[in-house]
């Protein structure tokens, strides 16, 4: 009984995060945050759909998040007041989306929690240094992020279930991906 669920389990996961499942598939460059540099982000059909734009003389370090128009999305920036590390990232209007913490005791593989507020709680597992990790919410897997998909050298993709919103995860990526450099 429990090894069928567990086949039906990964059958279903193969569905949205395998080849030619139904998640969004962006692609981001490794080592790509450095406070005053911008990057993009670009769908899986390599247009460029989400910039970064690294502030640069912050007291903090603060990143904004903006499609591919210019328009302020969400905003990332760190806490230093924190006995863990943790990043804030905020909406255009200012509101909190989401907060990212990391596990003040984590075994072999780095662990993160991201605090929703009105809505449900996420967890990350993985690897985050290598680009190898997952995003749950409770059990459900909600993204995916591997650099196994690309052959470039410093490329790592996304992957993101349908319904989920792309720039609370994408920022997610982003933040952690600065909590690690």
């Amino acid at each position: 009984m429990i090894g069928r669920r567990r086949r039906e389990e990964r059958r279903d996961d193969r569905q949205t995060f395998g080849r030619g499942g139904d998640a969004v598939r962006y692609k981001m460059k490794q080592r790509m945050v450095s406070i005053g540099d911008d990057f993009w982000i670009e769908n899986d059909s390599g247009d460029r759909v989400f910039k970064v734009d690294g502030k640069a003389l912050r007291v903090r370090t603060t990143l904004k998040f903006e499609d591919a128009h210019g328009n302020e999305l969400a905003k990332i920036q760190e806490r230093k007041a924190r006995i863990k590390d943790t990043m804030k990232i905020e909406g255009s209007d200012g509101s909190t989306l989401a907060t990212v913490k990391k596990a003040l005791v984590t075994p072999v593989r780095a662990g993160f929690s991201v605090d929703i507020p009105g809505g449900t709680d996420l967890s990350i597992r993985g690897n985050i240094v290598d680009h190898e990790y997952t995003i749950s919410a409770g059990s459900d897997k909600v993204a995916e992020v591997s650099k196994k998909w690309f052959r470039v050298r410093d490329t790592y993709g996304v992957q993101i279930d349908q319904g989920q919103n792309d720039i609370v995860i994408l920022a997610i990526t982003v933040a952690l991906d600065m909590m690690n450099d």
